[in-house]
């Protein structure tokens, strides 16, 4: 059975009178790794922080289960966003504090947990992205790869239900790139996280993404949703296509022709 752990309800977003995006209106599954994307400029990144509390709507709801985030007192949105963790684009490590520190911070902070322990979850989370053993290093003296999977970790620090990603592939060679999608991918899978994504990385939507939407920027508003692969099959909307295959929209009609009477046979 489908649990809807995460519904935009009706969301403007904007900055006084200049208006990002319009009637957002989307589930997110338990479960899901949930796909936000769209070209540059359309939204994505602010969307993720009308969904983390950073920043308002304009307009509607987050709803995370059947609480509303926006209606909330602010113990009552402290209390919903404990359920989440975040991986912003840049890691955001601490660079004066070693990767140990930088995961204990949120344990230690939001627990009553003894140091002993906390060492102990430390090293877990740790090893759980791999960098068991990375516990005393800095984050200038490890790879941006490296940062990365630091970066998750410390946001998995205290178990989110929810762990939203921003651009996780972003300054990363493709190695590292798909090393880091089969993270989350394990993470998901492992510890029956939810993943909320931004990203407009074909190679991520198509490997890991199960739900999708699709901001668009010059109408303003989302144009499609569903799996990713299932809109590059089936959706009829031009721009959809365009993003989801770069701009190759003659090969992508080829395949589908040719598909089609692959199946009439």
């Amino acid at each position: 059975m489908t649990t809807v752990c995460l519904t935009i309800k009706n969301m403007t977003m904007a900055y006084g009178d200049f208006v990002i995006q319009k009637d957002l209106d989307f589930t997110v599954n338990r479960g899901d790794i949930f796909i936000i994307m769209g070209g540059s400029g359309c939204g994505k990144s602010t969307l993720l922080m009308h969904l983390i509390g950073l920043q308002n709507p304009a307009k509607g709801d987050v709803f995370y289960g059947e609480e509303s985030l926006w209606q909330a007192d602010n113990k009552a949105r402290q209390r919903i966003l404990k359920r989440t963790g975040v991986l912003f684009q840049t890691g955001a490590l601490l660079s004066s504090m070693t990767l140990a520190e930088n995961i204990a911070l949120p344990i230690s902070e939001h627990t009553l947990l003894g140091a002993q322990r906390i060492r102990e979850l430390v090293s877990y989370k740790l090893a759980l992205v791999g960098l068991a053993g990375f516990e005393d290093y800095y984050p200038s003296e490890i790879s941006g790869g490296m940062q990365k999977r630091a970066g998750l970790a410390r946001a998995m620090a205290l178990d989110p239900e929810i762990l939203f990603v921003d651009e996780p592939s972003a300054g990363l060679d493709p190695v590292s790139a798909k090393l880091l999608d089969d993270l989350i991918r394990s993470l998901r899978d492992n510890l029956e996280t939810t993943v909320v994504m931004v990203t407009h990385e074909l190679a991520s939507i198509f490997a890991i993404g199960t739900n999708s939407v699709f901001l668009d920027p010059e109408t303003k508003t989302m144009i499609a949703s569903g799996p990713p692969k299932q809109l590059l099959a089936e959706s009829s909307d031009l721009k959809v296509i365009q993003f989801l295959t770069r701009g190759e929209t003659e090969n992508w009609a080829a395949n589908v022709t040719k598909n089609q009477e692959a199946c009439s046979l």
